[in-house]
């Protein structure tokens, strides 16, 4: 093998067992078995088990993020919602290993920070198209960045569980998710607030007082 064909052997053999067993896991023993190489082979290429682990993570990010990206590019509001839940159920069901590596907690700060970063940088070009949508129905268009979090959470952890269950398929779990969110959404109260109707008549509500029980007194006799 040529370097670069060793070096993407090796990361195809750490994505797999990373997924399978997590990084503490995974040794580099093992991954130099797999190769059929020696330790300092995976240490010439990456400098140990957190260096090939760093670029895994990365590519994944990298992945996932151009994928969802490139569905947010043109359309209405409804169908970028369709078109980015989509996008994501393709990745999982594309690289579902690397999305078992990215949903588990990193080791270490990686280049692009990991799924979390991820999650955040889809949250904010999702709040731009939210506060659009929310200036032409009249809502506060402040309150965009805290719903594109909602609503990215729902994605991810919805895919969190699909990745697993896999049945319905992407596009019908895609299709559920644009129908909760969007009919959410389009029934927006511009200033929603806590209904507090039943804990201001427990509060409020007179208690009647308890009747105190007379004792009996046992007659002699």
């Amino acid at each position: 093998m040529t370097g670069r064909q060793r070096r993407e052997q090796l990361l195809d053999i750490g994505r797999h067992l990373f997924a399978e067993r997590g990084f503490d896991g995974t040794t580099i023993e093992e991954i130099a078995a797999r190769a059929v190489v020696a330790k300092p082979v995976v240490y010439e290429h990456f400098g140990g088990k957190e260096g090939l682990y760093a670029v895994v993570v990365d590519r994944e990010v990298q992945r996932l993020l151009n994928m969802t990206q490139s569905a947010l590019t043109e359309g209405n509001p409804h169908q970028l919602l369709e078109r980015a839940a989509l996008a994501f159920l393709d990745y999982i069901e594309e690289s579902s290993d690397g999305f078992r590596i990215l949903v588990r907690d990193s080791p270490m700060a990686t280049g692009t920070g990991g799924f979390a970063s991820f999650l955040s940088d889809i949250a904010r070009r999702v709040e731009h198209i939210l506060g659009r949508e929310f200036t032409a129905r009249g809502y506060d268009s402040k309150l965009a960045p805290m719903y594109a979090q909602m609503l990215v959470g729902m994605i991810a952890l919805t895919g969190q569980w699909w990745l697993d269950a896999r049945t319905p398929n992407r596009e019908q779990v895609a299709a559920h998710l644009v129908n909760l969110a969007w009919n959410g959404l389009s029934g927006l109260e511009a200033q929603p607030t806590a209904d507090t109707r039943i804990r201001r008549l427990a509060r409020d509500t007179p208690v009647e007082p308890v009747t105190p029980i007379t004792p009996i007194t046992p007659t002699t006799p």
